[in-house]
């Protein structure tokens, strides 16, 4: 268990082609036609992050087990937010949150957010990505948000090495060696502020540097992922 990723782990992009990653974090009662939107479109993605309130919550929300539903049925992979807050977190809190998503809103796999990327912190993170693994989670992602220790990725299905602005994604970007060594579809950068006329470019450049999937949105903090990229309404060669 865990390790290694499962058979079909990347199966949203095909040869040259990126995925989109999409962590919505707006709630379906605020803009439900960004939901229904997405769920329109759920073949062009690799997957969409479930992410009521920093994790599953207290209690099911009702509008989002509907928004799941809708997505799953229209061929989308859910996965569940999960906060591991770069380590403090205790394990049973977090695979206490997957349950609860599992359950509430049936989703595949798991988001784990701020994810260590030193090197002492990767015997935790193992044990962490083995437990949820057994609890059926896949895909798992990574998101330390840089780029970590080399052995973080060898866990995840997917690791995002790469969440800021498009400010410093075009200009203080470097990829160490060790990712050339990777399918691209292990590897994805998630960018935000990106001028809309500017989105195509965002993903050939998240793919001319070796990640096969992407999330770039023109949102800005504190939540830059309230909106959908327009990404997803665009055809990329």
């Amino acid at each position: 268990m865990g390790g290694g990723p499962p058979p079909g782990a990347g199966r949203r992009g095909g040869s040259g082609a990126v995925s989109l990653l999409i962590p919505l974090y707006v709630h379906p009662a605020e803009d439900p036609g960004a939901w229904h939107r997405l769920a329109a479109r759920a073949d062009s993605t690799y997957g969409v992050v479930i992410n009521p309130a920093d994790g599953p919550g207290r209690r099911p929300d009702p509008a989002f087990v509907t928004a799941a539903r809708a997505l799953r049925e229209a061929g989308a992979r859910l996965l569940g937010y999960l906060d591991t807050d770069y380590g403090a977190r205790e394990p049973a809190e977090i695979t206490a949150d997957l349950r609860r998503h599992q359950e509430w809103y049936a989703v595949d796999g798991c988001f784990l957010d701020q994810v260590p990327a030193a090197a002492h912190g990767l015997p935790d993170c193992r044990r962490l990505v083995r437990s949820v693994r057994r609890l059926g989670a896949s895909p798992v992602v990574l998101n330390p948000g840089v780029h970590p220790a080399p052995g973080y990725a060898r866990l995840a299905d997917l690791t995002v090495t790469f969440e800021g602005p498009w400010s410093r994604y075009v200009s203080d970007f470097s990829r160490p060696a060790w990712t050339e060594r990777l399918p691209a579809e292990r590897l994805c950068h998630l960018v935000y502020g990106v001028p809309g006329p500017l989105v195509p470019l965002a993903l050939r450049t998240a793919r001319e540097r070796g990640a096969g999937v992407c999330g770039p949105v023109t949102g800005e903090p504190p939540n830059p992922w309230s909106g959908l990229t327009p990404a997803l309404t665009e055809t990329e060669g």
